[in-house]
């Protein structure tokens, strides 16, 4: 047999049937989205049940680690008797200032130094050098600065929030591509219009990324603070209910700032979300 008498070989062809994502893409991602939320739900709501029966089982004791039942139901006695919201207000006055302060000063700064190269040289090092300082170490600080009062929580929330602000902003700044900047000097921005129409768009999606992160950092060092220096708030209500040997207080209180916690940072990713519209949602169409 020569070589021209060999049969041809035989080709394969590799068929993919559409999935159901392609098929009824608007069916799987509800489909896709109801799982999540399920799970989302099922999964602390197991962990409760759990630490419920192990309370009425007597395999923890209920005295230092109270059911769920018995935390509800105090948490809402006191929120009937009007006990709990001077310390939620407190606590939630101290955040909204620090944290308006600290994202105002970190985002200006953080432009300035992403935009200048002699001024991100001149104070990065000593900002490098603050920023590892535990922020708890300032109060004492802060203390001798503004005394007692509302002052140093104040001020330790908005030191705190301002390097988590100032380091996104200025990475956001210097990642924008420089094609993007060509773009903006061949159409022939200026200072303000490069800033405006460029910089801004461009950096603002991962400034609120940052700006979401220090939500919830601000909410953490406020009640470690306010165990040290506040006669009100949350972490005051927390440890001081722990001295006492009041642990259903004590997670009455945890369970508050977990709420505060994240109905804060949900209130800075919908502003995000506002504020972007052309940037990704971090909670967008689910990928398969």
């Amino acid at each position: 047999m020569t070589l021209t008498d060999r049969p041809a070989p035989r080709e394969t062809v590799l068929v993919r049937r559409p999935g159901p994502q392609e098929l009824h893409p608007r069916r799987t991602h509800r489909r896709r989205r109801t799982l999540e939320g399920a799970l989302a739900l099922a999964v602390p709501a197991a962990l409760v049940l759990l630490w419920q029966l192990a309370a009425a089982g007597g395999w923890i004791d209920a005295r230092i680690y109270p059911a769920p039942t018995t935390i509800l139901a105090d948490g809402w006695d006191r929120a009937l008797a009007g006990a709990l919201w001077p310390d939620v207000w407190a606590t939630l006055r101290r955040v909204l200032a620090g944290y308006a302060a600290g994202t105002a000063a970190g985002y200006a700064l953080g432009l300035l130094m992403g935009s200048l190269a002699l001024v991100r040289a001149a104070l990065e090092p000593l900002l490098d050098a603050l920023y590892v300082v535990p922020k708890l170490a300032l109060l004492p600080v802060f203390l001798n600065m503004f005394g007692l009062g509302e002052g140093p929580q104040v001020a330790l929330v908005a030191a705190t929030v301002f390097f988590f602000v100032w380091i996104s902003t200025m990475a956001a700044v210097l990642a924008v591509p420089a094609g993007h900047r060509d773009a903006g000097r061949v159409f022939g921005a200026g200072a303000w219009q490069m800033f405006r129409h460029v910089l801004l768009p461009a950096s603002l999606p991962a400034v609120l990324v940052g700006a979401r992160i220090a939500a919830g950092v601000a909410v953490l060092v406020i009640v470690a603070s306010e165990q040290i220096a506040a006669a009100d708030g949350l972490g005051h209500l927390i440890f001081d209910s722990r001295a006492l040997f009041q642990n259903d207080v004590m997670f009455v209180g945890i369970v508050c700032v977990a709420v505060l916690g994240v109905l804060f940072s949900e209130l800075v990713r919908l502003a995000g979300r506002f504020l972007t519209p052309w940037a990704p949602r971090d909670r967008g169409r689910a990928q398969s």
